[in-house]
């Protein structure tokens, strides 16, 4: 059992007994092949969350200060994730994702760039770019419930449909990367509705 198994199943068991995860609309997930996972972001628990709501290992792009915490950075570095600097415009970390979805993987990302919690922060066009230099397709999610974790409350993750927005072969521009970039925001915070539903 690798490392990513190992936690993956401990996340799962964490997660299920103690917030009693549930996971919507799993079957939505593509099982092989590129793959983009954009989700919001409240708390430090949604990469472990999102993660183990996962029916494939996912990889993340983590603000680099947390590579820097003794026995988390070795812990987050083994789980496949690896640094960007979000102060400034990080195209060695943009170079890295594009190779972690070229060999077919699924990439996780927060495109707001931090925690979120009242909903005014500005999300960034990294999600967009990645999209439009690999074709990957984005698959919107939301998780549920981390915001809250100290209270128990339950965490639920949910999975949209697969979307792409490029056309192979041609070019992009600032402005439709930026609605893209909003589209799948929009897509993001639609699955509320979902768990509402349920």
């Amino acid at each position: 059992m690798t490392f990513y198994a190992f936690a993956h199943f401990v996340c799962r068991v964490v997660f299920g007994s103690v917030w009693r995860m549930r996971v919507l609309d799993v079957e939505r997930v593509p099982l092989t092949g590129p793959l983009i996972v954009a989700c919001n972001h409240v708390s430090y628990l949604d990469p472990p969350a999102l993660g183990a709501a996962m029916p494939r290992p996912v990889a993340y792009m983590a603000k680099q200060e947390l590579f820097r915490i003794p026995v988390l950075g070795p812990v987050i570095t083994g789980l496949n994730a690896f640094p960007v600097d979000r102060s400034r415009g990080d195209g060695a970390a943009i170079k890295r994702a594009v190779g972690v979805l070229r060999t077919g993987a699924a990439l996780g990302i927060f495109p707001e760039g931090t925690r979120n919690k009242d909903g005014t922060v500005k999300p960034q066009s990294g999600v967009a770019l990645l999209h439009y230099l690999t074709g990957a397709p984005i698959l919107p999610a939301y998780v549920d419930g981390t915001g809250n974790a100290k209270r128990l409350a339950r965490v639920s993750v949910v999975f949209g449909e697969p979307v792409r927005f490029a056309t192979p072969g041609e070019k992009a521009s600032r402005e439709e990367m930026a609605k893209w970039t909003g589209e799948v925001m929009q897509r993001v915070f639609a699955l509320r509705e979902r768990l509402r539903a349920d």
